[in-house]
């Protein structure tokens, strides 16, 4: 489970803006984003590829916007997305999405054991999934999203999170990326093998104190291919 990231200005992140031709304004940056808050996802708009604010939870309230906070959905699960009655399975087949993000926290589970992990030389591209809301009152678009997360991939991450591990996907794929953020692709069996856990690029991940303050307290270790 992804529960916290960031997405700050970097030679990582322009790298990133400049391979999907997109730009991240200032004020779609933070130090810490936790769920529930706003975040920046790149989507697919009138046949354009732009970056839109969206809420980090995928189920709101229709009459308030809100976040429905009787369903954890900042995250998706993998196994879920193919099944018919899930609230993923449409959004996975219609609007998919791509979360930028510079580095992101996970939880061990026992409220202690945090670790913050980020690629190496590189910025990350979560895999995520996003609803178009409209406001009853304004008839204003409010998007909401979500990240889809896999099981766990390498015994390493037993020690970081046990349960799951977040879809990053590889911005350099030029034909995935196409496929992925087009929401006239329906046939997402495609998309089976990046459901797979793996590691793409290098981990770097270091122990912190708290979700919230980032600060490392032992040294960084590496998580290889």
């Amino acid at each position: 489970m992804c529960g916290r990231f960031n997405l700050i200005d970097s030679p990582e992140m322009q790298w990133l803006c400049e391979t999907l031709g997109i730009r991240i304004f200032s004020n779609q940056q933070s130090h810490d984003i936790a769920p529930g808050a706003k975040i920046a996802i790149v989507h697919i708009v009138n046949g354009e590829r732009i970056v839109s604010e969206a809420m980090w939870w995928l189920l709101l309230y229709h009459e308030t916007l809100k976040p429905n906070y009787k369903y954890a959905s900042f995250n998706s699960r993998s196994d879920k997305l193919f099944t018919k009655r899930s609230i993923t399975y449409t959004p996975f087949r219609e609007s998919r999405c791509i979360i930028p993000a510079s580095a992101f926290v996970e939880g061990l589970g026992d409220k202690e054991t945090y670790h913050k992990v980020e690629l190496e030389g590189s910025a990350i591209t979560f895999g995520g999934l996003y609803k178009e809301n409209i406001n009853r009152e304004t008839g204003e678009v409010v998007y909401s999203a979500s990240i889809i997360t896999l099981p766990p991939l390498v015994p390493q991450w037993n020690d970081i999170h046990p349960k799951s591990m977040p879809l990053m996907l590889d911005f350099e794929d030029d034909a995935l990326v196409e496929k992925w953020l087009d929401p006239e692709f329906k046939d997402v069996e495609e998309f089976e093998q990046l459901l797979e856990p793996r590691v793409q690029k290098p981990m770097i991940v270091t122990k912190i104190d708290k979700p919230s303050k980032w600060n490392p307290i032992e040294d960084s270790f590496m998580i290889l291919k």
